[in-house]
């Protein structure tokens, strides 16, 4: 798997799921970034986990897309007491909006210089 911030994640062959999480931030940190690294290093310890890419524009917009063998491994992911935290933090401080949409990948390319 690579970082996030430095090249697309380095996934198996499909199928496997996409989970596509796309926010807008209040202003301020308001601890934000702490958790938001804590979460990227817990999800990296669940089974079932395959990799993540993440980016986040000037005006607050972010987009991480988190990859998982099966809906099961995403399932538990979404159970998991300290993301259940983080996610009622992000409904209370961190978020103006967010949508999460879940999707198989059937067909994935790459292209690595």
């Amino acid at each position: 798997m690579s970082t996030p911030d430095t090249a697309p994640a380095r996934l198996p062959e499909p199928p496997y799921y996409a989970v596509i999480f796309t926010a807008v931030r209040t202003p301020g940190d308001n601890g934000y970034e702490e958790t938001s690294q804590e979460m990227l290093a817990l999800a990296a310890e669940q089974p079932g986990y395959l990799g993540v890419d993440t980016a986040r524009g000037e005006n607050g917009l972010g987009i991480t897309v988190s990859y998982w063998r099966d809906e099961e491994s995403i399932r538990a992911w979404r159970r998991n007491a300290e993301h259940a935290t983080a996610q009622n933090q992000g409904r209370k401080v961190w978020y103006e909006s967010f949508a999460t949409h879940v999707a198989r990948v059937e067909r994935a390319n790459s292209f690595p210089r």
